[in-house]
């Protein structure tokens, strides 16, 4: 598998990877010799949200406004997250069109990188990574024509502070997975692995790539260019 590498380092905010992931599934995978694609990125205070899921009813919006916590909608499902500085967003890419599949092989690399660090990791049904009865990486599923995105965020650590009031998962919801709060639920990999955040980075990296695809100043501006279709209003405030 290829580490897909941008060829300027810098911050950007969590609507450029959306458009990263997409324009490498619809213009890069092809040319990859076979190989899938995998990246892994980080951002400021954010929280995205699913293809149909309601904002009011998923994401304190004032909250959000207040404490300067972007929003932004995917074009996969699943539920909402929040991310920031201190977790790792994983993204992999693959020519592999069976749902069941795609989700297995990238769940089942997730677990290798967990327990070659000695940490107890299993996946559930619903392609959540567990340590014990707390989940530390949840995954969604974004299918193209001739492509797969599998797409992840590993809670290495976090401000949860923003995490318990940017997302407000309804009583039922919480009720139904049988606990009272999103904090009783989740739980952080930096309490099970000696490794700094770049030193996990570096780790997985070595795991699961053995080559690196380098994008050109034009597929950047492409991905410039895809990313708006993520930030028109219209997009982000749907049902």
């Amino acid at each position: 598998m290829n580490y897909v590498a941008l060829p300027v380092d810098g911050e950007r905010q969590l609507s450029f990877y959306l458009a990263m992931e997409e324009y490498v599934a619809r213009h890069v995978l092809e040319a990859s010799d076979n190989s899938d694609l995998f990246f892994m990125w980080q951002v400021p205070p954010s929280v995205i949200f699913g293809r149909n899921q309601q904002l009011a009813a998923e994401v304190n919006v004032s909250y959000c406004r207040e404490h300067d916590i972007r929003m932004f909608r995917r074009k996969s499902g699943g539920g909402c997250v929040y991310a920031d500085r201190d977790n790792l967003m994983w993204s992999y890419v693959t020519k592999e069109t069976n749902v069941n599949l795609a989700f297995h092989t990238f769940v089942n690399m997730v677990i290798l990188v967990l327990r070659k660090l000695g940490v107890p990791a299993v996946s559930t049904t619903h392609n959540d990574i567990m340590i014990g009865d707390r989940k530390v990486c949840g995954t969604a599923f974004y299918q193209l024509p001739k492509s797969s995105i599998v797409h992840s965020t590993m809670l290495y650590d976090t401000n949860m502070e923003h995490m318990l009031h940017a997302i407000t998962p309804s009583a039922e919801k919480l009720q139904a997975k049988g606990i009272q709060s999103v904090r009783q639920r989740i739980t952080l990999l930096k309490d099970y692995i000696p490794q700094s955040l770049e030193q996990f980075k570096s780790f997985v990296r070595e795991t699961l790539c053995n080559g690196e695809l380098m994008l050109s100043a034009s597929d950047v501006a492409a991905i410039e260019a895809l990313e708006q279709t993520y930030l028109r209003e219209e997009f982000i405030k749907r049902m």
